[in-house]
């Protein structure tokens, strides 16, 4: 096997970085294991990661945004290759629902020089399923985003174990 110790992560080493393999060094704790999750989906969501896999995408989301007591609104932007410039949270709500300006979402996809963009947000309560706002606001950004061509890829709606997609449901 091709050893590899580029990541580490306390108590766990990435030891082959084609198969995403790892291993711990020692015993865990649960809020441990769960803090590295984080950080290693934090790594899949940097600059100049190509965004190639959707599922990859959805899982770091989950991973990242799952258990955020309050509701946020991210946004990944994109150059045109799909390499992420940025992942950032643009506005953070109460426990059932988050205020989203379009006109700051095109002010900041213009500020990374975006070409493309994918939103996400989370469910508090734990039900990933959108409701009628979801598909509002996410009609209103991608209008106004569209007037500077920026293209709205997806939006991910993310519950306590489950993620949907906007796009896979035919609403973008």
């Amino acid at each position: 096997m091709d050893i590899n110790y580029k990541h580490t992560y306390g108590a766990l080493t990435q030891v082959n970085d084609q198969q995403a393999l790892y291993q711990l060094t020692h015993p865990i704790s649960l809020d441990e294991l769960l803090s590295i999750a984080r950080l290693i989906a934090t790594d899949k969501l940097k600059p100049g990661v190509m965004l190639s896999s959707p599922n990859a995408c959805r899982d770091a989301l989950l991973t990242l945004l799952n258990d955020i007591e309050r509701e946020v609104f991210a946004c990944l932007f994109l150059d045109n290759q799909h390499q992420l410039r940025k992942f950032e949270i643009l506005f953070t709500g109460t426990i059932d629902r988050a205020s989203i300006y379009p006109r700051e979402v095109v002010k900041r996809a213009l500020a990374y020089n975006a070409a493309a963009v994918i939103f996400a947000h989370n469910h508090p309560s734990g039900t990933a399923e959108p409701s009628q706002a979801d598909r509002k606001i996410t009609r209103q950004c991608a209008d106004a985003l569209a007037l500077v061509d920026v293209r709205v890829l997806d939006h991910f709606v993310i519950g306590s174990d489950s993620v949907v997609s906007l796009a896979e449901r035919g609403w973008l």
